[in-house]
């Protein structure tokens, strides 16, 4: 069998940033996968699941909602490694394009006080699994580097 694409980044030089994954064509459109790396893999600790369901549900609800993406949005959810997310959009993109909408996703989950959007027992299917101060920690941690990240950030290392 081949390697999955995911599975050939080499993820010893991989550091925190806004990658394109891949991009793929159904037919006539293109779909962008985006990793938005939160973590150094194998070097820093990865998330926890509670902030990692925190942040899906958060920024899942941001996107949806954002009024320039929202009709491109396809897909927000966790890597199985924990040490990120990735978002799927329709249209052909650039890290640099998607920057500020990321960014704002995650100053917005930074932000985030109350009652996080679907989290009860007749909306998720782990409801109890929720840790909103840490979601919003990860939110100001991951803004931040992108308000400040260059290139080295934005392409896979080689």
């Amino acid at each position: 069998m081949e390697k999955i694409t995911s599975f050939t980044i080499d993820h010893i030089l991989l550091q925190p940033g806004l990658y394109v994954s891949r991009t793929d064509k159904l037919g006539a459109e293109t779909v962008t996968t985006f990793d938005l790396r939160l973590t150094s893999p194998n070097e820093e600790p990865v998330l926890n699941t509670a902030e990692m369901h925190t942040i899906e549900h958060l920024a899942a609800t941001y996107l949806r909602n954002e009024p320039t993406w929202k009709e491109k949005v396809l897909y927000f959810g966790p890597m199985g490694c924990r040490t990120g997310f990735y978002l799927l959009l329709g249209g052909n993109y650039s890290s640099k394009e998607v920057l500020p909408l990321v960014r704002d996703c995650f100053r917005f989950i930074e932000a985030f006080r109350g009652d996080v959007p679907g989290a009860s027992a007749k909306d998720c299917g782990n409801f109890l699994d929720m840790n909103l101060p840490m979601a919003n920690y990860w939110g100001k941690k991951y803004a931040d580097l992108l308000d400040t990240c260059d290139d080295s950030r934005l392409v896979y290392p080689k």
